[in-house]
């Protein structure tokens, strides 16, 4: 049964500190990554498996809105969802909290465009593949 919220943990690592003394932005697209991976594993497609079929994920936009400072040793729930398919591309949402009181310390998008491998060009996404996720629309 597909994961319709996935939520990935993190702690904030002292090299993920930056010279303002909290986590630096670079991190955050780090985290989105990882649990975009984490999220699409869990549903049964590692990236392996796409691989094997030649086919992959590239992000083609990062959006991200920063609310509250993530500091050293804070654990962070990124929560990710699909929030829409198109013929060759998702747009993935992201939610990071604060772990000890839920507090939103920023929100952000990718839109993934589905590639072949071969040539890197755009290939639309196959029903195995969207029939692996639940779209949580807004």
């Amino acid at each position: 049964m597909p994961i319709p919220v996935y939520e990935y943990h993190v702690v904030v690592q002292p090299s993920d500190i930056d010279e303002n003394n909290h986590a630096n932005n670079v991190c955050f697209v780090r985290w989105m990554q990882e649990a975009a991976i984490a999220h699409t594993t869990a549903n049964g497609w590692p990236s392996e498996k796409y691989y094997e079929h030649g086919l992959a994920w590239v992000a083609r936009r990062h959006t991200v809105e920063y609310l509250r400072p993530a500091m050293e040793n804070e654990d962070i729930t990124v929560q990710t969802w699909v929030a829409s398919w198109k013929n060759v591309s998702s747009v993935r949402k992201y939610r990071f909290l604060r772990s000890s009181d839920s507090t939103v310390l920023a929100t952000a998008e990718t839109n993934w465009a589905f590639v072949n491998t071969t040539n890197g060009r755009p290939t639309k996404i196959p029903q195995i593949v969207s029939d692996s996720f639940i779209v949580v629309p807004e």
